[in-house]
């Protein structure tokens, strides 16, 4: 199977490509390198013969058509997105570029390119969209997100995902155009940008600088391995039913204190000699998000069922993997905080 991953840069868009790659697909890879963009994530496989990288931002329709007719993919799997929360409060502006203007390009050239097959490679594509659980909003104490909860996105990232999985249904609806949609819960492990909550403690931690826990830390979230995620993603554009909605989630419901403790129990035990144990003592509570969603957790019982897939990792061990992996890895992250990064507060929503 010959593969374009858009976003193949990032965080889960890597480790997609290094799970296809590792299955023996061919892969190409379409990134457009923004700041969270990083073609060392994928070094493991730069030089595997069924790789290739293009450059490119999904928004130019031409240079996507190009790719297209040129590469001739059997599937897609779109993940270029802006994702993070806190900068969509910034500037909400790019997530609707990104998110909306560019699915909307990606589902159109690909319906063209579509629609040129001939009939059994037309019948074998597919165009997989990746999304999240925030477009489902925010739960109580109970409950879970089901493929066919409601959508009440609260933040401007959510609301531009949520546009984009209407815009995936929408062309599976008209046109017929064979989607395969999927919405996980929160990702976490290697070669994870350093804004978001576990990475951005790890380093903090690793730095002796303070640990920021929005709120009381109260907000609960269904924490999954990353390559965990990657083997469902997979799963599901090889198994799953065209026009179908599969939720992904790892099971592993834990408040955002109960994460940052964890991982700070994990820095003491593996960094014994650190000055800045017990890692604990740098937790420092800051004013909440604005919108901060309370409580996430997913009902992945679909793709268990239906699909065969289960996540591997526990959160434990998941969990001891990930600060293993920064230890190890103090150059991937050092690199990416020489540059504009500097793990500052961002999302204020301040005029």
């Amino acid at each position: 199977m010959k593969v374009i991953v858009t976003g193949g840069a990032g965080f889960i868009g890597s480790a997609v490509v290094r799970a296809l790659i590792a299955d023996g697909d061919e892969v190409v890879n379409l990134d457009k390198l923004t700041y969270a963009g990083n073609l060392e994530s994928v070094a493991s496989v730069a030089d595997n013969p069924r790789y290739k990288f293009a450059r490119l931002d999904i928004c130019d329709r031409a240079g996507v058509e190009a790719l297209l007719l040129a590469e001739k993919p059997d599937a897609i799997m779109h993940l270029a997105a802006e994702s993070h929360v806190d900068r969509s409060i910034d500037g909400p502006t790019a997530f609707v570029q990104t998110n909306l203007v560019g699915t909307s390009v990606m589902l159109e050239t690909a319906l063209a390119y579509w629609r040129g097959l001939d009939v059994a490679r037309k019948a074998r594509f597919r165009f997989h969209h990746i999304s999240t659980d925030e477009v489902f909003g925010s739960l109580g104490a109970t409950g879970l997100f089901r493929e066919d909860s409601p959508y009440v996105p609260n933040s401007p990232y959510s609301a531009s995902k949520a546009g984009s999985d209407h815009l995936v249904r929408a062309w599976y609806h008209t046109y017929g155009f064979p989607v395969l949609v999927t919405n996980c819960s929160n990702n976490y492990g290697p070669f994870h940008f350093p804004e978001k909550l576990i990475p951005l403690t790890i380093v903090r931690g690793l730095k002796g600088e303070p640990m920021p826990v929005y709120g009381r830390g109260e907000n609960v979230r269904d924490w999954l391995f990353v390559e965990d995620h990657a083997r469902a993603l997979v799963t599901v554009v090889r198994q799953g039913r065209v026009g179908e909605t599969y939720n992904i989630g790892g099971n592993e419901e834990r408040s955002n204190i109960e994460v940052v403790r964890h991982v700070c129990r994990l820095l003491d035990e593996m960094v014994p000699d650190s000055q800045f144990r017990p890692h604990a003592d740098l937790i420092t509570f800051v004013a909440d998000r604005p919108g901060h969603d309370l409580r996430y957790a997913i009902d992945a019982s679909k793709i268990r069922t239906e699909l065969g897939w289960a996540p591997q990792q526990s959160f434990e061990t998941g969990l001891e993997k990930t600060v293993r992996w920064y230890l190890d890895n103090r150059g991937w992250w050092e690199r990416i905080l020489s540059g504009v990064y500097r793990t500052e507060r961002l999302g204020l929503a301040i005029a």
